[in-house]
């Protein structure tokens, strides 16, 4: 299942973050014709292009609903986790996985581990890198899905952590 996306929705890009389809242009390479979503990622302007045929491929996506915002706080509100016990470079190797999904619930599981982690021991410059971007990666989607404030998002996350 294709998800199609017009001019100025806005949609996921994994490990980019929050893009506005700012454009739908069709190409020809080495002789064929192929149709691209001209994507602009919100926090960089960075511009993309991304095949219409390769969108479930890269894991394009719509800004996740009511529903999976709810989800995702579950997520957050979860304390009852094993902290993976690994070095830090094997799970530092892991929640890059994880955020490279794209998947607002990984991403979320990356945020609240890092954070809760973070209560137990310092976390290493990779781990404090990771949990920026992760918290970045959260907080423009977040926003987004309910019209709110980044700097709302980031209180209630700040609010969800020092509880």
């Amino acid at each position: 299942m294709t998800t199609e996306f017009k001019v100025g929705d806005r949609a996921v890009y994994p490990a980019q973050g929050v893009a506005e389809v700012v454009g739908i242009d069709t190409k020809e390479i080495m002789g064929t014709s192929q149709t691209f979503y001209v994507l602009r990622v919100l926090d960089s302007d960075k511009k993309l292009m991304i095949p219409i045929a390769n969108v479930a491929t890269v894991g394009l996506r719509n800004i996740i609903n009511d529903e999976e915002v709810e989800e995702v706080y579950d997520i957050l509100r979860e304390r009852d986790v094993d902290l993976n016990t690994q070095t830090w470079n094997r799970r530092y190797r892991a929640y890059v996985e994880k955020v490279q999904t794209g998947s607002a619930f990984e991403i979320a599981e990356v945020l609240r581990d890092l954070n809760l982690l973070k209560f137990d021991k310092t976390l290493s410059f990779g781990e404090r890198k990771m949990l920026d971007r992760a918290r970045r990666l959260f907080v423009q989607e977040l926003a987004i899905a309910k019209d709110a404030t980044e700097e709302e998002i980031i209180n209630e996350l700040e609010h969800l952590f020092s509880a």
